[in-house]
């Protein structure tokens, strides 16, 4: 298995698709991220509908004999686990009253073409997108027991272990306790958004089927020892010239100097995961004023910079690590570069009760759900 898993599409940069699709025939990527056939003509779509359906024939995919929930452990280095079950999510408008499945964040445009017409051409989930249950004691219901019916190590070192459940005595009280509360969509909106999109597309025309009614998703409950919450940082380009972006902050935020931009002072500041501002001339703590979150409508970290940087011409680039944003300072990349505060659970939890979306790239959930693991085909 360890061959055969991918990280989610979106992650996934050129280089990295090369040596997963070399490293073995039949590694998910191949159907996640295909290529066209240029010998052939046929486009990329259509090159993993034909290999999906390859898979099939050769057994190299196994359908399983009744419907079933997928247990499923994510355990990182530093043993920290958390565990959620795979299942088909059904489909709800997100904006209709009432609706039981709910955004997490505001979500940045995509091309919206490309995972379409991937699910029109091979009529499967291939990843889950990643779903919180707001359902008190979800953990406790799905911890998996006896040996994995797949396990594998990623090359972050995480293990992925995942078990089938499809007994009805163990099945029907999962289904009821997912139903019991909202889900939150975590990661994945886009490719909610996608599935919401082809069963429109198939309705249209009058090819609507059942399975077009939901997507597959990995749902954890929405607590702490469940979740490993990351922020998402921002570097800063384009300001004008003369800019003093300290000046800028100090309107919203109490500003102190930590120090020269020296790998030791970044280092503590990253490491301590401090809401801190650098810049080529140095590195300061931020601490927000008072009346900051009344303007900005939000305590997120996410939203006060905003609200600050909202004062002069830029342009905002996110970065998943602050190593990443100090670097593209250091490099001339960014003229600066802002160190967000993660988000807490209790945090996700009011936004989520209240119906509200938190900005666009202001959670990273680790670590990442495999490709590959388990695929849902809609017929």
């Amino acid at each position: 298995m360890d061959q055969v898993i991918a990280p989610p599409y979106d992650v996934v940069e050129s280089a990295e698709r090369v040596r997963l699709a070399t490293r073995s025939p039949f590694n998910s990527i191949l159907l996640e991220l295909p290529e066209p056939d240029l010998v052939g003509g046929i486009d990329r779509y259509q090159v993993a509908a034909a290999l999906l359906g390859r898979w099939r024939d050769q057994g190299v995919l196994v359908r399983d004999a009744r419907p079933a929930f997928y247990p499923y452990t994510m355990t990182s280095p530093d043993g920290r686990s958390s565990t959620g079950v795979i299942g088909a999510l059904g489909l709800v408008e997100p904006d209709r009253p009432g609706a039981d499945v709910l955004p997490h964040e505001q979500t940045l445009p995509k091309p919206a073409s490309d995972r379409l017409d991937l699910l029109s051409a091979t009529r499967a989930n291939l990843s889950p997108i990643w779903g919180l249950s707001l359902t008190s004691g979800l953990s406790a219901l799905i911890e998996p027991t006896g040996r994995p019916a797949a396990d594998a190590t990623d090359d972050d070192g995480v293990r992925h272990q995942l078990w089938v459940v499809d007994d009805p005595a163990l099945v029907d009280p999962i289904t009821t306790a997912v139903a019991e509360s909202p889900v939150v969509i975590a990661d994945g909106h886009h490719r909610y958004a996608t599935a919401l999109a082809y069963r429109r597309q198939r309705a249209e025309a009058q090819l609507a089927a059942p399975g077009d009614d939901a997507v597959m998703a990995l749902v954890v409950e929405l607590v702490a020892d469940q979740l490993t919450v990351g922020p998402i940082h921002r570097t800063v380009a384009g300001l004008p010239e003369g800019t003093d972006l300290v000046k800028v902050f100090a309107e919203w935020f109490d500003v102190v100097r930590a120090g020269p931009a020296t790998d030791r002072v970044v280092g503590a500041l990253g490491t301590s995961a401090s809401l801190a501002l650098l810049t080529g001339g140095g590195a300061w703590l931020l601490t927000p004023k008072e009346e900051a979150a009344e303007e900005a409508d939000s305590d997120l970290d996410a939203s006060l910079v905003d609200l600050a940087l909202s004062a002069v011409p830029h342009t905002t680039a996110h970065r998943h690590t602050w190593q990443e944003a100090a670097a593209a300072v250091a490099d001339g990349e960014a003229q600066a570069a802002v160190l967000l505060r993660p988000v807490t659970v209790d945090q996700i939890a009011e936004w989520a009760a209240a119906g509200r979306r938190m900005p666009p790239k202001t959670t990273y959930f680790s670590p990442k759900p495999r490709t590959g693991m388990v695929f849902r085909s809609l017929g």
